[in-house]
């Protein structure tokens, strides 16, 4: 048996990345898949088994350094060999490369949804359940070392919603024709950030960005027109952000050089998974961490400093054991918690007050205490934000 020649897959250039919808990015992408396809056939002529190798997506592969400002993969991978054990899920990988290929050249978009159901048409390697097709696709783009959204995959959550002293622009679909969209005339309503946000631009005076959690902040954020009396752009994640999301904020913030401030749940799925994400990324998703997450962020509240500071100890809900051990592995297992002592007394608090408090909770001193009071407040003393 000839001994296999490890080749490692091509990444994609940084120039690619920041332009890809662009010719040449779409060329060079498309080459890559095609080197990897010949790299294969490459290893069966010569009567090697055929193999690809993709970088393990966990926090246990990952590492955080503040000035870098985000979650880097270690660099362990693992090997996707031809075998019989493996044919159907080698099948599946190729499979999902040709229809990446095929969406690029085709400069056509494709749900994940819908990746889902056109594997019904693969025969024997077609997908049972979303997840295994999802799990296929994120392997794809590590190995490229890409954004899925590039090879034209879009997610089938919309983005999240924007308010405020912005100006979008952005370009009619069918036409190519430059629009502008007057983030501060959407009526009661809010702009809604798109899939792919690597064509806007950005015009604003703005002063800070504000990320909330809830949809039901943002709309009374929305309906008082904070925005206008704080001179600020406020969006919202509705959760934990998408990736477009994360992506448009990133831009904004990087493009206009102007603050992001970050305002959840005062609960460790807050901290650890909501803020957490937005700021340096996750494991699952670190071979794109540099382009999803937003180092520039800091954590305005809410704290659990802020239950007693703002007299909320009757607003707030008792910690479940779920919500205990999430604290716990934060502090042990994550990257980021680690680094930060300030993190860590704020968790170590929230442990020992034994609660949990929602950003709603402000609503016991009257519904809009929170515009009134609590935001100017903490919005005085950026320099007391959490990191």
């Amino acid at each position: 048996m000839v001994k296999r020649k490890k080749v490692e897959a091509p990444k994609i250039s940084l120039a690619a990345l920041r332009d890809a919808g662009s010719p040449a990015g779409r060329a060079e992408t498309v080459g890559h898949i095609r080197k990897t396809a010949d790299k294969m056939v490459g290893e069966i002529h010569r009567g090697d088994r055929p193999n690809l190798r993709f970088p393990i997506r966990s926090l246990n592969n990952v590492e955080y350094d503040p000035k870098v400002g985000y979650f880097e993969l270690l660099g362990k991978k693992t090997e996707r060999t031809l075998a019989y054990s493996t044919v159907k899920t080698f099948a599946q990988s190729v499979r999902m490369m040709a229809a990446a290929k095929t969406n690029i050249e085709d400069e056509e978009i494709c749900s994940k949804r819908e990746m889902y159901y056109n594997s019904k048409a693969w025969g024997e390697c077609r997908f049972a359940e979303q997840p295994e097709s999802d799990t296929v696709m994120d392997d794809i783009e590590a190995l490229f070392g890409v954004n899925r959204e590039q090879l034209g995959f879009v997610p089938d959550e919309k983005g999240g919603d924007v308010a405020g002293k912005l100006m979008i622009l952005d370009r009619d679909a069918q036409s190519g024709k430059p629009l502008k969209i007057d983030c501060t005339k959407q009526g009661s309503g809010a702009w809604s950030i798109p899939s792919k946000v690597e064509h806007l631009g950005f015009e604003t005076n703005a002063k800070f960005i504000l990320v909330v959690e809830t949809s039901a902040l943002f709309q009374r954020l929305v309906y008082h027109g904070y925005w206008d009396k704080a001179n600020c752009i406020v969006i919202s994640m509705g959760g934990v952000p998408t990736r477009a999301c994360r992506r448009f904020i990133r831009r904004l913030a990087d493009e206009k050089r102007i603050p992001v401030y970050v305002f959840t749940d005062g609960d460790p799925y807050g901290y650890g998974n909501i803020y957490r994400t937005l700021k340096v990324g996750s494991g699952n998703a670190a071979h794109i961490n540099r382009f999803f997450c937003v180092p520039q962020a800091s954590y305005l509240g809410v704290t659990p400093q802020d239950i007693i500071d703002f007299d909320l100890k009757d607003a707030t809900h008792p910690l479940e054991d779920v919500d205990i051990k999430r604290a716990k592995d934060a502090l042990k297992n994550d990257p980021f918690f680690k680094i930060y002592p300030q993190w860590q007394a704020a968790i170590n608090q929230m442990i020992e007050m034994g609660v949990r408090v929602e950003q709603q909770a402000f609503a016991k001193h009257g519904l809009n205490y929170v515009i009134n009071n609590y935001l100017p407040k903490k919005l005085a003393h950026p320099e007391k934000f959490l990191p």
